[in-house]
């Protein structure tokens, strides 16, 4: 399985940006996505997630409200919309796939089996 993030940049801290993630594999359905982030200096921390069953979402504290995930299983699509952006959403953010068909979607990177290489986030103005 092939992940590819886009879509990430420099905003200004009220903006919003959306993150794609392109993932390859013919039981994407199957999957439950998620999506981390890491900011320089920090470990590597959950931020949303999807899973399979019933597309249940599930999201971190600090972003709950301001961040959507969502999927379109036709395309093998995975997309973050990030609302009311902050400097302190600054970080690398990469999706990842978890294909062991856990029904409630994990908030740790072990609970994932792939990555994608990460788009960076810019909050700034």
């Amino acid at each position: 399985v092939q992940l590819v993030e886009s879509g990430g940049g420099l905003v200004q801290p009220g903006g919003s940006l959306r993150l794609s993630c392109a993932a390859s594999g013919s039981t994407f359905s199957s999957y439950t996505m998620g999506w981390f982030r890491q900011a320089p200096g920090k470990e590597r921390e959950f931020v949303t997630a999807i899973s399979w069953h019933f597309d249940t979402t599930y999201y971190a504290d600090s972003v709950k409200g301001r961040f959507t995930i969502a999927r379109d299983n036709a395309k093998n699509m995975v997309y973050l919309q990030m609302n009311s952006l902050r400097p302190e959403d600054t970080a690398v953010y990469t999706c990842a796939a978890d294909l062991r068909g856990t029904v409630v979607a994990g908030k740790r990177p072990d609970e994932y089996d792939y990555w994608g290489q990460g788009t960076q986030v810019t909050v700034s103005s």
